[in-house]
C-alpha cells in the first residue's frame, strides 16, 4: 500500500515511560476517526536520540519535527499535518538562539552527527524485519554467506579499523582472528548487553531500536569463527530492549537467517538470550562468561582469553552491542568506508549518552575525533541555566575527569587515555560550577563498593578505604595526608586488582586530586565545600543588615533552629533579626528559599 504520509513516533524506554505509547495509540486512534488512516502510516519507532525533548513525533515527507508532544496533541496533528498539511507550529521545534523552527535536519543537536550505529534507530520500526532489510539490512550477510571466506571477511573487518566500543578500544579483527585460529570443535559467540555504567544507555537504545542490526553482526561474527551458537547477554532490567530482541529473533528464523542451514549456505547459527540480574561486574567478559554458565559472576585471572577458553572451556568471541551494530555496514558498504571517518588510530564512529548539566541531553553518535566542545556546546547546546562549565566524566566509574583545559581535544581512545580518561563504553555527564568533585568521587566510589564482587582484597578492601576516607573529607574532618593515602590506595587497586573493575575503580578520585587538588584543600583546611554538596560543611546563614525580622525563615525550618536575635542590639529595627543555630540546622537550605530579601545565604 502506498501511503501519502508517514508519522514516526518515538518507542524507546525514555519516551515510552512519558506516554509515548499512548501518544502513538491517539494518533492511531484520530487518523481512523478522521478518515485518513488510508493515507497515513504510523511507526513506533526505536529512539531518536534527542531525548532532552522527547517524545518526539516525526512526520515525512515533510520533516515536520515535533517536541515534547502529549497524547492530547494527537487530534491535532492529525486534523493539521495530516489533513490540511499544515504544519502545528506550537510543536515545533525551535532552535534557541534563532527562535525559529527547524526540521530535524536542520536542528543543531543532529548537525555534526553521523549515524551509523544508530542508522535505523528513530527510521524504522524495529519490530518489522521487512523495514530493517528495505534499508540495506542483511545485505552484507549475503556476501558473508556466499562470496567471502572468513579470511576475507577479517581481512575486510582490518581494513574497518574498527576497534572495540565496549571500552577497551582493541582491534575488532585481531580478536576475531585469534578465536579464528583457536583449535576446537565448538566456539561461541556472546554479545556484552549489561550495561550498567550510570547515566549509559547507549546499548539499550540500539537494541529498542534496531535489534537485527546485533542479530546480523552476531551471525557474521559466527561466520568469520566457525561457532554454531550466539549468545545475547542482557540485564533483566531492560524489557522493551529484550521483548525487541526476541521479536527479532523469532522473525530472522521465520525468515531463514537464524537457525540450520542459513539460506541454504549450509551454514548453521542460532542465537540465545541470556538475563543478567543486574551485577555491574558482570560487564567484564570472564565473570560475563560464569554468568551465562549459569554460575556466579566472578571474573578470571587472564590468560588464557577467552578467545582461546572461554565458555564452556571454548574458544569464545566476545563483543559488545555498538561493536555488532558496526558490523552490518562494513560487510554491505565495505571496510574502507567505514576507515573514512574518524581518526588515524580510531576509525568510524562513537556513540554517547550525553548527560547531566547540558542543555540537550541524548544519544549522540559523532565521528572519531570529534571534541568535547563540539559535542557539549554546539551538540549539547552548552550548559544549563547560564552555569559555568566545570568538567566532564567520560568513561563511567571507570573514567576520569576533564576539565575545561580538555575540551578541544579530539575524542578517540589514545587522546581519552593521554588526558587522564578514558572511552569507556560511552557515557558522558557534564558537571557545572554546582558540583562538587568530591561529592562526585564518593559518588562513584560508593557505586564500585557495592558493586565489587570482593574476589580480590585490592578492590574489596582499596574501594572501601578510599569511600571511607572521602567520606571523611566531605564530612569536614579530613588532612592533607589523606590525599597521599587516596593517592596510594588508587595506585596499589590499579597495578594489583583482578580486573577492570577494580583496576579502573580509583580514576575519578584520582583524576579530581590531580585537577581540582585547591578544591579538596578547601575541605580539608577551611571546612568549605563552594556549592553546598557536602552537607557537613555547609553553612547558613542570616545577614543581619538584610533581614527585616518577618520569620518566614523561621516558620519553613524543620529543625526549629532559627530565632529573634536579642532586640536591644538592634535600635534601628522594627522588628530584631534572626539567627540560625548552626549546631542544630538540617543544612535543608529551606530558609534561604523562603526568604525574599537575600538576606540568607550559604557559606
Amino acid at each position: 500500500m502506498a501511503y501519502k504520509k508517514y508519522i514516526l513516533t518515538c518507542g524507546g524506554t525514555a519516551c515510552e515511560s512519558n506516554k509515548g505509547a499512548e501518544i502513538y495509540d491517539q494518533l492511531v486512534a484520530e487518523a481512523d476517526k478522521q478518515g485518513v488512516k488510508a493515507e497515513v502510516q504510523i511507526v513506533k519507532t526505536g529512539c531518536f536520540g534527542f531525548c532532552e525533548r522527547g517524545p518526539i513525533v516525526k512526520v515525512l515527507p515533510e520533516d515536520s519535527f515535533y517536541v515534547d508532544v502529549k497524547p492530547e496533541d494527537a487530534k491535532e496533528i492529525i486534523a493539521e499535518d495530516i489533513l490540511k498539511g499544515r504544519k502545528v507550529k506550537r510543536l515545533l521545534y525551535k532552535e534557541e538562539e534563532q527562535k525559529k523552527t527547524a526540521g530535524a535536519d536542520d536542528i543543531q543537536f543532529y548537525q555534526k552527527q553521523v549515524r551509523v550505529v544508530l542508522r535505523n534507530c528513530g527510521a524504522i520500526d524495529p519490530e518489522n524485519i521487512d523495514e530493517y532489510i528495505a534499508r540495506e539490512g542483511y545485505s552484507g550477510l549475503e556476501k558473508v554467506l556466499f562470496e567471502w571466506t572468513p579470511e576475507q571477511l577479517i581481512e575486510e573487518m582490518k581494513a574497518s579499523g574498527l576497534r572495540g566500543r565496549g571500552g577497551a578500544g582493541f582491534p575488532t579483527y585481531l580478536k576475531w582472528d585469534f578465536t579464528r585460529k583457536a583449535k576446537s570443535d565448538v566456539k561461541y559467540v556472546i554479545c556484552n548487553a549489561d550495561e550498567g555504567d550510570p547515566g549509559a544507555y547507549m546499548d539499550r537504545s540500539t537494541i529498542e531500536g534496531d535489534p537485527h542490526s546485533i542479530i546480523e553482526g552476531m551471525i557474521t561474527a559466527g561466520k568469520a569463527i566457525g561457532a554454531n551458537q550466539g549468545f545475547v547477554y542482557i540485564r533483566a532490567e531492560y524489557p522493551l530492549a529484550i521483548e525487541r530482541l526476541k521479536i527479532g529473533l523469532k522473525q530472522a528464523r521465520e525468515y531463514g537467517l537464524l537457525g540450520k542451514n542459513i539460506l541454504g549456505s549450509g551454514f548453521d547459527f542460532d542465537i540465545e538470550i541470556r538475563l543478567g540480574a543486574g551485577a555491574f561486574v558482570c560487564g567484564e567478559e570472564t565473570a560475563l562468561i560464569k554468568s551465562v554458565e549459569g554460575n556466579r559472576g566472578l571474573p578470571m585471572p587472564k590468560p588464557p582469553f577467552p578467545a582461546n577458553k572461554g565458555l564452556w572451556e571454548k574458544p569464545t568471541l566476545i563483543n559488545n552491542v555498538e561493536t555488532f551494530a558496526n558490523i552490518p555496514v562494513i560487510t554491505a558498504k565495505g571496510g574502507a568506508w567505514l576507515a573514512k571517518l574518524g581518526t588515524e588510530k580510531s576509525k568510524g564512529t562513537k556513540v554517547f549518552a550525553l548527560t547531566g548539566k547540558v542543555k540537550n541531553s541524548g544519544l549522540v553518535e559523532v565521528p572519531m575525533g570529534t571534541t568535547l566542545r563540539e559535542i557539549i556546546f554546539e551538540i549539547g547546546g552548552g550548559i544549563k541555566d547560564g552555569k559555568k562549565f566545570k568538567g566532564v566524566q567520560t568513561g563511567g566509574p571507570s573514567g576520569g575527569i576533564l576539565t575545561e583545559a580538555s575540551l578541544d581535544i579530539p575524542i578517540d581512545f589514545e587522546s581519552l587515555m593521554a588526558n587522564g580518561s578514558m572511552m569507556g563504553s560511552g557515557g558522558m555527564i557534564v558537571m557545572d560550577e554546582d558540583d562538587c568533585v568530591v561529592d562526585v568521587a564518593r559518588f562513584y566510589m560508593d557505586f564500585c563498593v557495592d558493586e565489587s564482587c570482593g574476589k580480590c582484597s585490592p578492590c574489596r578492601i582499596g574501594t572501601t578505604q578510599i569511600l571511607k576516607l572521602l567520606d571523611k573529607i566531605a564530612g569536614g574532618n579530613g588532612e592533607e595526608s589523606d590525599l597521599a593515602k587516596l593517592e596510594e590506595i588508587g595506585t596499589a587497586m590499579t597495578k594489583a586488582s583482578l580486573c577492570m573493575l577494580g583496576g579502573s575503580a580509583a580514576n575519578p578520585t584520582l583524576s579530581t586530586i590531580k585537577k581540582y587538588r585547591d578544591e579538596y584543600m578547601e575541605h580539608i583546611h577551611d571546612k568549605k565545600c563552594r556549592s553546598g554538596k557536602c552537607k557537613k560543611l555547609v553553612r547558613f546563614i542570616i545577614d543581619s543588615a538584610k533581614c527585616i525580622g518577618c520569620g518566614v525563615c523561621a516558620k519553613k525550618c524543620p529543625a526549629n533552629c532559627i530565632t529573634v536575635q536579642d532586640a536591644a542590639k538592634y535600635p534601628d529595627k522594627k522588628k530584631p533579626p534572626l539567627i540560625i543555630d548552626q549546631a542544630s540546622c538540617a543544612k535543608c537550605g529551606e530558609c534561604m528559599k523562603a526568604c525574599k530579601f537575600g538576606a540568607v545565604t550559604k557559606g
